[in-house]
């Protein structure tokens, strides 16, 4: 538990330095590409209520908002400065929300989001079992669970042994590691679809 957050704690001050200068450098242009090709891909209920777990500075809450004139969205992050970035730049106020929390200790009801939304911030996460069943707790049913990261093994076309770590502490799920995640969580994996480069989207389903 102390070295989960001790990781934790690690990262939040490297994104709380990041926060600034997050929108205009390089890595935020593609990730904006990549959530361009993830909306090909979503569907929504009549007034969906959204999720969005490490929403950083609050871009694909935004973008949802833009596409859907009557979603309301909430945006999770660690980073104190993220979340102030986000505030910052959401003119949406009456409909989008940003909360400070962890994704492995949602603090929101359960059954609350029709949608929740994960893009290239569950390679962070030290313990990501705990954050599926998380995210299992506050879909409704029947919910959808985008999950958007690397997959580097798979586009490579090397194979992964076990937990593919970086030297930066981040981990990497294949197709097979993303199904084991779901079983035993109350998440039925659906697909799989690579969405720009190494990036896969996987889609999870509530029971």
């Amino acid at each position: 538990m102390a070295e989960t957050q001790a990781i934790l704690d690690q990262k939040q001050q490297i994104f709380d330095r990041w926060a600034p200068s997050y929108d205009w450098i390089l890595p935020s242009v593609f990730y904006q590409a990549v959530h361009q090709r993830l909306l090909e891909y979503v569907t929504f209920p009549p007034e969906p209520h959204v999720l969005d777990l490490g929403c950083g500075t609050g871009r694909l809450l935004r973008r949802l908002a833009a596409e859907v004139s009557n979603l309301s969205g909430v945006g999770l992050d660690l980073s104190a400065e993220m979340l102030a970035q986000a505030q910052e730049k959401t003119q949406k106020r009456d409909r989008l929300q940003f909360l400070s929390g962890r994704s492995d200790a949602i603090p929101l009801e359960d059954k609350t989001f029709d949608s929740v939304f994960c893009t290239i911030s569950f390679l962070h996460y030290p313990d990501p079992q705990a954050v599926m069943g998380e995210v299992a707790r506050v879909l409704k049913p029947e919910g959808i669970f985008y999950l958007a990261d690397y997959v580097p093994s798979e586009f490579l076309g090397v194979p992964q042994q076990g937990w593919l770590t970086s030297p930066f502490g981040l981990r990497f799920y294949d197709r097979a590691m993303r199904q084991k995640l779901a079983d035993g969580s109350g998440l039925i994996c659906r697909a799989h679809q690579y969405l720009l480069g190494p990036i896969m989207l996987t889609l999870f389903q509530r029971v």
